[in-house]
């Protein structure tokens, strides 16, 4: 189900005419990243995970929208940053690369 998800935003970043190719390859690293951590976290704790891989998606969504809205671009940020709540101790990375992914679709400012 995550691999799937992350999958489908990569497809949907690399699809994207509204950003540009610098944009594109540091949000492909970073989703690269995040699948490695969130299957390591899918392991122990399932549903997370799960929320984090839809959070994402949804986060992607609304940033490369054709007619951007960009309250519900922030509500999916938040959401996305909201899911890695409590991990900040045990999975310090992933939580390092939520925020990085967050501010990089909020840079975007579609």
């Amino acid at each position: 189900m995550i691999e799937k998800t992350i999958s489908e935003i990569e497809a949907k970043i690399g699809g994207a005419e509204a950003v540009s190719p610098e944009r594109k390859q540091e949000l492909l690293r970073l989703l690269g990243t995040l699948k490695t951590e969130v299957a390591a976290l899918a392991k122990t704790h399932g549903e997370q995970a799960d929320s984090i891989a839809g959070f994402a998606s949804l986060s992607a969504h609304e940033a490369m929208r054709a007619e951007p809205n960009p309250q519900l671009r922030e509500l999916s940020i938040q959401g996305l940053r909201s899911s890695t709540d409590g991990f900040e101790q045990s999975h310090p990375r992933l939580v390092q690369i939520i925020n990085s992914i967050s501010k990089t679709l909020s840079d975007l400012g579609i």
